[in-house]
């Protein structure tokens, strides 16, 4: 799936630069006199840095060996030289891997991918099919998760009558989710026979999926000011305790015109916590989106944009297929991807795919 692209862009200069920046941050960390707020400054800046000068070194080991090999290579001894000229071949072959490594380091990071993401699956076109797709598609993600170590908490849900999902928001809690989920936004559009279908005919239906990155309340200040809030009596679904109390919340944020609805919980203040995660979280994407508006070319060397109205992946049951559209990728191994434990190696392959994007764009520019 990856291609690979001469590494031209890995400056000498720049690495130097990484390399004191980090010894500094190390003997940084180590000072009697630092208080607790700089060293966990130090300590974040050197696990940036750690990836980056570990694969320099590494590089520079092998482009060494390299270059003492050569001198053995070019001597008088038959048995030494043609020793050398083995490992010169070994080690030749290391090359490309280990530059691809450092390059890939050196790509500039999304800030959001080490964050947790907020997961939203959405019926489309299809009616009950399509709600029941919704309830597969939170079941994969959830397998995904549990697979991963991850936790995913249901922040909202609407049921619908056979037993899935009109619209379901999930907070998927761990370390790197968004980095791994980011590409699961579009629409995924499913194909079989619907279990109440009695003429055995295959219906197309369709559910969207948004990821957006977690916002932490560093991420994003809202201003007390800026919201209204509504309290109100909780209806539709919800079980016994729907109308008996005013817990449902509504929060607008004035500024943005964003509104967010929050009734599962039956606490007023676990509703608006709620609600406030989900404002949080969108105000953070929409500032997102805004910077990388500057950055649309960018964006569409890449194997997504995050757009929800991109068709994505289709989910063929009578062929027992999933191909991901973006990368013409097909696996004829759907119901493990449906169980979670195959949908790694999707994933797997739209990074490969972004990465070898951007390093091919790194390396033209």
């Amino acid at each position: 799936m990856w291609k690979r692209c001469a590494v031209t862009v890995i400056s000498p200069s720049r690495i130097a630069q990484i390399e004191r920046r980090f010894d500094e941050a190390q003997a940084g960390m180590s000072r009697p006199d630092l208080d607790a707020q700089e060293f966990v400054k130090l300590s974040k800046e050197y696990a940036e840095l750690e990836p980056v000068v570990k694969s320099a070194r590494e590089l520079r080991r092998l482009r060494q060996e390299l270059t003492a090999l050569d001198h053995i290579a070019t001597g008088d001894d038959p048995e030494m030289r043609h020793m050398a000229e083995e490992e010169m071949r070994a080690i030749r072959a290391q090359l490309p891997e280990a530059e691809r490594a450092l390059a890939l380091h050196l790509l500039p990071k999304d800030a959001a991918d080490a964050h947790s993401a907020m997961l939203e699956i959405r019926a489309g076109t299809g009616g009950d099919e399509a709600a029941l797709f919704a309830g597969d598609l939170l079941r994969m993600y959830q397998r995904y998760a549990d697979e991963r170590g991850w936790k995913m908490e249901i922040i909202s849900a609407s049921p619908s009558e056979q037993g899935g999902f009109k619209e379901v928001i999930a907070s998927v809690i761990g370390a790197g989710v968004f980095a791994k989920l980011k590409f699961e936004s579009g629409v995924h559009r499913v194909q079989r026979v619907p279990v109440t279908e009695s003429g055995g005919r295959i219906h197309t239906s369709a559910a969207t999926v948004a990821v957006l990155p977690e916002a932490e309340e560093v991420d994003v200040q809202i201003d007390d000011k800026d919201l209204k809030i509504d309290i109100y009596r909780a209806s539709g679904a919800g079980g016994q305790h729907v109308n008996t109390t005013d817990s449902a919340v509504r929060i607008t944020h004035l500024p943005s015109g964003l509104v967010v609805i929050q009734q599962d919980e039956r606490s007023q203040h676990k509703n608006k916590a709620k609600a406030m995660q989900v404002l949080r979280t969108r105000l953070y994407e929409m500032e997102r989106q805004r910077a990388a508006a500057t950055q649309a070319g960018a964006r569409k060397a890449m194997v997504g944009s995050g757009d929800r109205s991109e068709r994505i992946r289709t989910y063929n049951f009578p062929q027992g297929r999933v191909t991901d559209h973006r990368i013409n990728l097909t696996l004829h191994r759907l119901p493990e991807i449906l169980e979670g434990t195959g949908l790694e190696e999707v994933i797997s392959a739209l990074t490969a795919e972004d990465e070898a994007a951007r390093l091919a764009q790194l390396d033209q520019g």
